[in-house]
């Protein structure tokens, strides 16, 4: 039976191919400093099913508008990130209707159930900026998404947050097989508070994200592995390499 394929792009990017061949993206800014392969990569993409967003800012919405454009992928979003990101960064709107958009506790059931996407909440911003120059333009609440792939792996994207005791229940209903889980710190949770996330959590598989991009992001997959076993988190620990495709 096929696999799930996982591609690690830096910062919050990835990449997810099915058991199916249906493939989508979670936030994906392919053209960030760390991943020198962004522009082939970007260039090559031509089937997309799906493009996933957990929140409105750049480093995340990153290059969407141009993959949705190219490739005719439909925009997973909540409500307002998705009226804003087709608003003011010109998102083809068609691209963007009610089967694709929720919001905060619902689930939409995707590609003929090959895939299941549930909002959960995330502790932080979200707003939208069409250049440098403009101001920022608000874009809903942020979140992390549960996402469920038949005959594969359940995963747990936190998007971008800071820790939270309610991040225990994201699990209530899902068994989370990979959490892809923000460990930089500065603006999101670092190694400390990503362990105890994690621990809460209880995923089998745990891979580190949102980190290195920028000097400020400090937090490394050391620290956080070693926080994981100070928290007696029963969770296997991945560290992915940029660019790196991993079968689950």
């Amino acid at each position: 039976m096929a696999k799930t394929q996982l591609t690690w792009y830096g910062q919050s990017a990835f990449k997810v191919v099915t058991p199916a061949a249906k493939t989508f993206l979670i936030d994906p800014w392919l053209t960030n400093p760390v991943f020198d392969k962004g522009k082939d990569e970007l260039a090559a993409l031509k089937d997309v099913d799906l493009i996933l967003l957990t929140h409105g800012h750049g480093d995340h919405v990153g290059d969407a508008v141009e993959i949705g454009k190219k490739t005719g992928a439909k925009l997973v979003a909540n409500y307002d990130l998705s009226a804003a990101v087709v608003s003011v960064l010109g998102y083809p709107g068609d691209q963007a209707g009610a089967d694709t958009t929720g919001h905060i506790g619902g689930q939409l059931t995707l590609l003929d159930g090959e895939v299941r996407v549930c909002f959960v909440p995330a502790w932080h911003g979200s707003t939208v900026r069409k250049d440098e120059n403009s101001s920022p333009v608000a874009a809903g609440m942020p979140t992390g998404l549960i996402i469920c792939i038949r005959n594969g792996p359940t995963m747990y994207h936190t998007g971008d947050t800071g820790f939270f005791s309610d991040i225990a229940r994201v699990s209530d209903h899902n068994n989370i097989d990979i959490m892809l889980v923000c460990i930089g710190d500065h603006f999101t949770m670092g190694p400390v508070r990503a362990a105890e996330a994690v621990k809460l959590v209880g995923p089998k598989t745990a891979i580190p994200m949102h980190y290195g991009t920028f000097p400020f992001l400090t937090g490394t997959p050391e620290e956080f592995g070693k926080e994981l076993k100070k928290a007696g988190a029963k969770t296997e620990l991945h560290v992915m390499k940029i660019g790196e495709t991993t079968t689950v």
